[in-house]
């Protein structure tokens, strides 16, 4: 068996072309992950295939192939830029005698370069924990021995189930730590709605500017660089508009099939985003992937339950083209859709505040709500989002309500009753 490398920075790459469109993936984007993990590539093996191949991914002869680069260019990892099964990986180390990352790892290891926070640094330990679960035996096959000696042989525990306990142990612990800070985070939130602040959640795909841009807007100083995933934790900031303040909050980049481990880990993280009551989605224009990305961002956000927040396109790094000034684009109504700024020179900040401004100067509804005695469970979802104004009980046993909440709020809610709750509102009324 080879010796496994503490950190290995020589990579040969792998991309495969699927003619499925859901499948396919970027190697560009594979060598920009590939440069913000610290590696070098130095081999890179293209092909095309209708469907991977259940033993190598790749199949017998480019498996070859693969292998007889690894040994002439003595790399020290392999990175594919697709999803691998414990059992391809395992049968493609024991061929090449190398490492092997698929890019579900690859990319849990640039956020374990970039978490920060407490919150963070346990996010992302729960995701690669969840992922380590089902490659425990690849690589390790000696930990398939039993414990024994003299007196201690027998039907024992053996080293792998320890280890798996062990793990198990693990992630129930930190659960229950993210468990803890997430009800921070909600107190943190009930607190922003008691004082009416709208909540502007930055999102987008990774290195669209985001944090560059959140940094012009607030004037804080969150690091931000030329590569994929520069920020990971999620920061929030007051931003003084024209009619008020608004909460500002940067968010972790998105990218085409983000690990499912990673939503999951993330959790308290992308809540950020599902509580805000504005999306500014933010566009590299530059990109000639910009239209892709964009649908990619897409999926992520309804993956995560915020495909109706109102979102607001921005269109940055207009610097690098031509003839191309700071504006927003208006519907037929007159609502923003689009603003066009360049976050690195500040162009076009103050039309994003006034668009901004524009479309969270309206959050707060009043309502008035006839709820029956048999719909009484909504009124904990009132009370958790602190918004009860008054509460009476008429001669029937309906309990009549008054709450003040963000539309927002208002939208999810109606989202998760199906549509029930309109059916109890009494009054409803704007309020600026």
């Amino acid at each position: 068996m080879f010796e496994r490398y503490e950190a290995g920075e020589n990579a040969v790459l792998v991309h495969i072309d699927f003619s499925d469109e859901d499948s396919r993936e970027d190697l560009v984007e594979l060598q920009l992950l590939v440069e913000s993990a610290g590696a070098q590539s130095i081999g890179v093996i293209t092909g095309s295939r209708r469907s991977p191949d259940r033993k190598f991914f790749v199949g017998s002869g480019k498996a070859e192939e693969l292998a007889a680069l690894v040994a002439a260019t003595e790399a020290n990892v392999v990175i594919f830029n697709h999803a691998l099964s414990p059992a391809q990986e395992r049968n493609l180390e024991q061929l090449c005698q190398c490492r092997v990352l698929d890019r579900t790892t690859l990319i849990l290891d640039i956020f374990a370069q970039r978490a920060r926070t407490y919150e963070g640094k346990l996010q992302v330990e729960l995701a690669q924990l969840r992922h380590m679960s089902t490659r425990l035996i690849r690589g390790w096959t000696h930990l398939e021995r039993q414990k024994g000696g003299i007196g201690l042989r027998g039907p024992g525990e053996t080293q792998l189930e320890t280890d798996r306990r062990l793990l198990r142990g693990r992630i129930r612990t930190i659960n229950r730590r993210l468990d803890k800070v997430d009800k921070q985070r909600e107190q943190s939130r009930r607190s922003r709605r008691r004082s009416d602040l709208a909540t502007v959640s930055l999102v987008g795909y990774t290195n669209a500017g985001k944090s560059t841009l959140f940094n012009s807007l607030t004037a804080s100083n969150v690091y931000a660089a030329d590569q994929l995933f520069a920020t990971l934790d999620p920061t929030l900031r007051k931003l003084e508009l024209r009619d008020g303040g608004i909460i500002l909050a940067d968010t972790v980049g998105f990218i085409r099939h983000l690990p499912h481990d990673l939503v999951a880990a993330f959790k308290a993280t992308l809540q950020e985003t599902r509580e805000a009551d504005l999306l500014l989605h933010i566009v590299d224009c530059a990109d000639e992937d910009m239209g892709d990305n964009f649908e990619q961002v897409q999926k992520v956000l309804k993956e995560i339950g915020a495909e109706e927040i109102p979102q607001l396109v921005v269109c940055n790094k207009i610097d690098l083209l031509e003839d191309v000034s700071p504006k927003i684009d208006y519907d037929s109504e007159g609502i923003p859709t689009r603003v066009w700024v360049s976050a690195q020179q500040q162009k076009g900040l103050e039309q994003l505040k006034e668009a901004i401004n524009a479309l969270v100067g309206k959050t707060n509804l009043e309502l008035t709500l006839q709820i029956p005695a048999t719909a009484g469970h909504y009124l904990g979802q009132f009370y958790r989002l602190d918004v009860i104004q008054q509460k009476e009980y008429d001669d029937l046993g309906n309990c009549i309500l008054s709450v003040r909440l963000l539309e927002a709020d208002w939208r999810r809610l109606m989202k998760q009753s199906q549509g029930e709750l309109e059916t109890f509102v009494v009054e409803n009324t704007a309020v600026e």
